[in-house]
């Protein structure tokens, strides 16, 4: 009985290895003991590689189907943006989120880098609140943007859209340029223009890994 005990154990701890180590090749699913703590292992094996999976394969869309996204999805999109950190939890955010047709074009007509006129179903303008800004430290709203933007792209793709982070900050002229066209207060300064669609379009991965970037204890 103690072999066979020592034998289940060491399967299971070698599958929740693998897992662990292999990322990319989870062998989870070879697992036969059916031990319940086995499985709970390979389900979190399956979710950290879902998880990896999808911030390696993010890609930037610039062309769209012109198909409609839903209500759901975009919420969705949305929670996940405020799902990111932000410094001192100041959460000094606002989005705007244009869906009218009119206002999407005449957004690809003034901002064309911005790709509003190419199919896009929304557009998402993550914009600081400068009201809620740290006090002596204004500008790390827009480390707090950036990472809520992130989290966007990456509930963009994990869903099967498309989008693209399309620069308006710190260009002062983009910046004044649409706080007019959308009738924002000067509190208000928009970061990116972030088209989201159904993706016309399947730019492949880029691998971004270079070892000479990394640095440890001292550059």
């Amino acid at each position: 009985m103690k072999k066979i005990t020592k034998n289940l154990f060491a399967q299971c701890f070698t599958t929740v290895a693998l897992c662990i180590f292999l990322l990319t090749g989870c062998n989870c699913g070879k697992c036969r003991c059916g031990d319940k703590q086995c499985n709970q292992e390979k389900e979190e094996c399956a979710m950290q590689k879902a998880a990896i999976d999808n911030i390696m394969n993010r890609v930037s869309v610039r062309q769209f189907t012109g198909g409609k996204i839903t209500d759901e999805q975009l919420e969705q999109m949305l929670r996940c943006a405020m799902a990111a950190p932000t410094a001192m939890n100041k959460q000094p955010w606002e989005f705007l989120v244009i869906n009218d047709e009119e206002m999407m074009t005449l957004l690809g007509e003034d901002f064309p880098y911005s790709r509003c006129g190419n199919g896009a179903a929304v557009a998402i303008i993550p914009c600081g609140n400068l009201q809620r800004a740290i006090e002596g430290m204004p500008d790390f709203w827009i480390n707090d943007l950036s990472a809520a933007t992130e989290n966007l792209l990456l509930a963009a793709h994990a869903m099967g859209l498309g989008a693209v982070w399309t620069g308006v900050h710190p260009n002062a002229e983009r910046v004044r340029h649409l706080q007019e066209l959308l009738g924002l207060p000067e509190h208000i300064v928009p970061l990116c223009i972030v088209p989201v669609g159904v993706p016309a379009e399947q730019p492949e991965v880029k691998d971004k890994w270079d070892t000479s970037r990394i640095h440890y204890n001292t550059f």
